[in-house]
């Protein structure tokens, strides 16, 4: 795992070209991710929960440079999807920047989000995966294996996590594990 203690971005995010969407996800505008964040414009996004073969949920925390939600934790990997991208080729990129893993992608969903903070229209993944992880971009500096079944206690315990994995990811999770649990009965 990266050092904690050197949690200098690897470029500057603020240049990087986004796509601005509607409530549908249709692109009606290109700005940079400053402008972006500025404006607080609706952009695409992916999460992707990772889950081991014990069926931990691979939880981390974000580097105190990150643009939005510092130092919060996160139950998904993810990102802006790039200009052009597709929703895969995003999710592809995020997992292997951000965890240093690939893996077969099980789509979740799609759903958006809105705050003071962000505007997103994301696509949801889980991928199953053991690791190892590798850190390398510095958006990670630490990293928790959660068993699914402790997830809510873990999300009760009073840490700070990102509102839009709150929002889109817990709760497809969460019915994931349902039905993984009910079909292995």
């Amino acid at each position: 795992m990266s050092d904690p203690s050197d949690s200098t971005p690897r470029s500057p995010a603020g240049t990087e070209a986004v796509e601005v969407v509607d409530d549908d996800g249709e692109v009606v505008g290109i700005v940079n991710r400053a402008e972006m964040r500025a404006g607080n414009f609706r952009h695409r996004s992916v999460g992707i929960a990772v889950v081991d073969s014990e069926d931990r949920i691979v939880v981390h925390q974000r580097a105190d440079w990150k643009d939005v939600w510092p130092n919060r934790w996160d139950v998904g990997f993810g990102g802006v999807v790039g200009v052009g991208e597709s929703w895969e080729q995003a999710a592809e990129r995020e997992l292997a920047e951000e965890a240093g893993i690939d893996g077969e992608l099980i789509e979740l969903g799609t759903d958006s989000y809105d705050d003071d903070d962000v505007s997103l229209v994301g696509k949801l993944y889980l991928v199953r995966h053991d690791g190892p992880f590798h850190f390398a971009d510095r958006e990670v500096v630490a990293k928790e294996r959660i068993p699914l079944d402790d997830l809510q206690t873990w999300l009760d315990d009073g840490r700070e996590v990102c509102p839009d994995s709150l929002a889109m990811i817990v709760p497809r999770i969460l019915v994931w594990w349902t039905e993984q649990r009910d079909t292995q009965r």
